[in-house]
């Protein structure tokens, strides 16, 4: 259906005494610098999501810790999606820039702390150095929770709902930016300088975004009387720090999924969500109003976004996952590999923001993009063992195509749906969906993987043994029951190799250079008794030990027969070498080749839910309301202004 919004007076009743419409007040100058500002703080959050991963590796080594390996993400993201709702009504209630400035002032703190990690002066803090550097992120991600939840309401404050749709692609395309700048960043700061400027590079970026911020940007209060759901703000935190945990915990198979310390985790989340929604539904301001649930487009907005997170986040890491485990990219280039998805999701987000401020609708245009995405997923669902990497290239930005709309337009319709003074709240609630649902999607499909992978390993070197000499057989065999013991680990750390054909080369290499070494030193020994102890040596091959019972001690008792029997005895070590290392060479191709298209195969069943998903975030689309937004015309001031900006 197709309505005009209401006035914010029928919306809302009467406005809160003292609300300033910002929209109005400020002149495009302040606009600018402001939103300059705000985008640098929002680059901080998405960039740091992306640029550590590439310096993990050494991170680890350096500060011997590998057993914490998964938790320098998993504190950021506990502490970045918890809070993300409490700073939204915050902002509501005290103003955008003071939540704005603090959340970036806590990041940087957080920033220079996790550069610090395991210097002598810190000593045994925590631990040691890689703890240190866990409950250092999770400080960072404090901070960026306020920079994600704040910065997308600015643009509602400080833009009128005809000039919202094109700013708010502007911060989408951020987050496609960072992903590229990320890695690439993130890498050459590792080699070239230190992993620890990966997080200080954050300092001079943040310190620039603090100065526009508080030179040009006002307050941005709605009006609201400041009174605080305390105990609303802890049960959300009891709801999702173990929520969070209990999916970490299972997805990483650090315990089972039906154990004591999951389950009770699960008991605990949902207590406190059920004690939340009881004392929301009875606070007078609360952190989240459940009447906001009672507004079609907020109620289906984030219940899409929900999907759209579980979806968006786990095509991005499977892909990476395809991609270096398929496709052959090393595992540091696997970040910028994604570009072209990368850079359909940045041109669609714009597009879709400028068509909507245009258009004045954004809902055929969020429909239009939720089909892509499907498309996305089905093209990707096509993937194979051999597909070429130029129609991944395709696919990679089709399904950029059709994400970017997501970014903007969601935020778009709900704050042109809500009240102004419930902005921030309802902007954060959106964002805290679609965290929680990719947190959600990423730990049901890494089960569909761990599971996937192990059952199609098994098949395709089931296959591969078909027609192969029963050596080769027996040794895919082993590889075989080693490799799926070990898939959920390998499937969890994209680019996690096992050793190259040369390494295992060299090690047959070296392993029959040393049997030769214990034979020679037998041999010239002269001592029959240790020539007689190799026959029974179960570490030399079978036909080499037949072939030294064979040879009589006579012929050990000179220097010349010694010398001939070693010779005798080289050949056959040489034959018996090449042997083993063509059984070797076949046995790793199969089994690269069966790796291959049981990762292929298991990715392309997770597109394929994908597209169920996407379905599910399409269905939510389609009972909200098709608002009519004030439209833009050519001769509207903010036309030169916006081409003032872009230039």
């Amino acid at each position: 259906m197709t309505q005009k919004p209401p006035s914010p007076a029928g919306v809302a009743g009467l406005a809160p005494e003292g609300r300033i419409n910002y929209a109005e007040a400020l002149d495009f100058p302040a606009k600018r610098l402001i939103l300059i500002g705000t985008l640098l703080g929002l680059f901080l959050a998405a960039l740091d999501q992306t640029i550590v991963s590439t310096a993990l590796p050494k991170i680890v080594r350096e500060l011997n810790g590998l057993s914490l390996y998964s938790w320098v993400t998993t504190a950021y993201l506990l502490a970045s999606t918890t809070l993300v709702p409490i700073y939204g009504k915050l902002s509501d209630i005290y103003g955008r820039k003071p939540v704005l400035m603090i959340g970036i002032v806590i990041f940087l703190l957080g920033s220079a702390l996790c550069g610090l990690s395991g210097e002598a002066f810190l000593g045994n803090l925590f631990g040691g150095g890689m703890m240190q550097l866990v409950i250092f992120r999770g400080i960072q991600g404090l901070g960026a929770a306020a920079l994600t939840s704040v910065a997308f309401s600015i643009i509602a404050d400080i833009f009128a709902p005809a000039e919202r749709g094109k700013y708010q692609g502007l911060f989408g395309a951020v987050f496609g930016l960072s992903s590229v700048i990320g890695p690439l960043l993130g890498g050459f700061l590792t080699d070239h300088a230190s992993w620890r400027w990966v997080f200080y590079v954050n300092v001079p970026i943040g310190l620039i975004a603090l100065s526009f911020i508080f030179a040009k940007m006002p307050r941005l209060a709605s009006g609201l009387k400041p009174k605080i759901d305390y105990l609303g703000a802890l049960l959300i935190v009891i709801f999702s720090v173990p929520l969070l945990l209990a999916l970490t915990f299972g997805a990483d198979k650090t315990y089972a999924w039906t154990s004591a310390v999951v389950l009770g985790l699960f008991a605990t989340s949902v207590v406190a969500l059920i004690a939340f929604l009881f004392v929301e539904s009875r606070h007078e301001s609360p952190i989240l109003p459940l009447s906001l649930f009672k507004n079609p487009t907020f109620a289906w907005g984030v219940t899409a976004r929900f999907f759209i997170g579980a979806a968006f986040l786990g095509a991005i890491l499977f892909l990476s996952l395809y991609l270096v485990n398929v496709q052959g990219v090393s595992a540091t280039a696997a970040g910028t590999a994604t570009i072209p998805l990368t850079l359909g999701l940045i041109f669609g987000a714009v597009l879709s923001g400028q068509l909507a401020s245009r258009l004045g609708y954004y809902k055929i245009l969020i429909v239009i993009g939720l089909f892509l995405m499907m498309g996305g997923f089905l093209l990707l669902s096509t993937l194979d063992a051999d597909t070429a990497y130029g129609r991944v290239i395709l696919y990679m930005v089709v399904l950029g195509l059709g994400i970017g709309p997501a970014l903007p337009l969601f935020n778009l319709a709900i704050q042109n749906a809500v009240k102004p003074w419930e902005i921030g709240v309802a902007t954060s609630s959106g964002q805290f969906f679609q965290q929680l649902g990719s947190v959600i999607g990423t730990a049901v499909f890494g089960a569909v993987l761990s599971s996937g992978l192990s059952s199609n390993l098994n098949s395709a070197v089931k296959a591969a043994e078909v027609g192969q000499p029963t050596a080769v057989v027996a040794q895919l065999e082993n590889t075989r029951q080693k490799i799926a013991s070990s898939a959920s680990a390998s499937s969890s750390r994209a680019g996690a190799a096992g050793p190259t054909f040369e390494q295992i080369a060299g090690g047959i290499t070296t392993g029959f250079a040393a049997q030769y070494g214990v034979i020679e030193k037998a041999v010239r020994s002269g001592d029959a008794a240790a020539f007689t102890a190799l026959q029974s040596n179960t570490a030399l091959p079978e036909a080499l030990r037949q072939g030294l019972a064979r040879i009589p001690a006579q012929a050990l008792t000179t220097p010349q027969g010694q010398t001939q029997v070693l010779g005798q005895l080289k050949a056959n070590l040489d034959a018996a070498q090449a042997g083993v290392l063509k059984t070797a060479r076949t046995t790793f191709d199969l089994t690269a080749r069966a790796t291959k298209v049981a990762f292929a195969d298991t990715i392309s069943h997770i597109y394929l839910i994908s597209i169920f998903v996407a379905l599910l975030a399409l269905l939510s689309v389609l009972p909200m309301p098709n608002l009519k937004m004030p439209t833009r015309t050519k001769g509207d001031g903010e036309q030169s202004n916006m081409a003032a900006l872009e230039m």
